[in-house]
């Protein structure tokens, strides 16, 4: 295990420029170590030896509203952060994705935006879960391409107990996502559709907004391919309306 560097935050957060949210007192948080990059994370674990939930970000701040990439992608958006922060279980962790929050020499744009999913943002964000939750259940819940990564995780990492998957307008095949964009193809990432059989056994919940027009429904239907495990949700957006759905995740345990 890296070492796990604690920083104790005020009740407001407020770090790298991203949208301020109320962190509840019971929560810390830490910049953990990992081989390639440090993640940054937020933290309450009250019960060591019980199921641990890790709510893990989306692609943040990668572009700005011109389609360039940012120099830092630390989200603007709070929902992933809203929806940790209201989780009453007792060991609940928000985990962003590399170069958000914490950068190092290492933070380089392309992984942000080419190779997002690369094998070592796929192994550090592994390398940070791990050194949490030993070998204690897990819960993942992902957001965005948040849910591509915790896919990819659970589908590859064998020492990891995913106890279920849960994902919020997930991102799970980048290259039908980018065919459906028309945009160039994220060259550098590894992609879901390779370990799809793997990744088939796993428990496992999908929601998608109706009106999300960022990851359209239709991709994660495609990909996924049974209505029962897909919740559609009908006025949803990408970012927004999704609050409906956080008593069910929270339930979750």
């Amino acid at each position: 295990m890296k070492q796990i560097i604690l920083v104790i935050l005020s009740v407001v957060g407020l770090i790298g420029g991203c949208t301020s949210i109320e962190v509840p007192n019971e929560y810390s948080y830490q910049i953990i170590q990992t081989k390639y990059f440090d993640i940054a994370s937020w933290q309450k674990i009250s019960s060591p030896n019980s199921v641990y939930k890790i709510y893990i970000e989306g692609d943040g701040h990668a572009f700005n509203a011109r389609g360039l990439p940012t120099s830092d992608p630390t989200p603007k958006g709070t929902l992933v952060r809203q929806l940790a922060f209201g989780d009453k279980n007792a060991n609940v962790i928000y985990l962003a994705r590399p170069c958000q929050y914490a950068q190092n020499h290492l933070c380089k744009q392309k992984y942000w935006t080419t190779a997002r999913f690369s094998k070592e943002v796929i192994d550090s964000e592994y390398e940070a879960i791990k050194s949490l939750v030993g070998n204690h259940d897990v819960i993942l819940v992902g957001f965005s391409g948040g849910g591509l990564v915790a896919g990819l995780i659970a589908a590859t990492k064998n020492d990891i107990k995913v106890k279920k998957i849960i994902t919020i307008a997930g991102n799970l095949d980048h290259q039908a996502w980018t065919e459906y964009h028309h945009l160039p193809m994220l060259s550098g990432s590894l992609n879901l559709e390779d370990f799809k059989a793997q990744f088939a056994q796993i428990p496992q919940i999908h929601y998608v907004g109706e009106k999300d027009t960022i990851v359209p429904a239709s991709i994660t239907e495609q990909f996924i391919n049974n209505d029962n495990l897909l919740v559609k949700l009908p006025n949803v957006s990408h970012a927004d309306g999704w609050e409906s759905i956080y008593p069910n995740i929270w339930s979750e345990k």
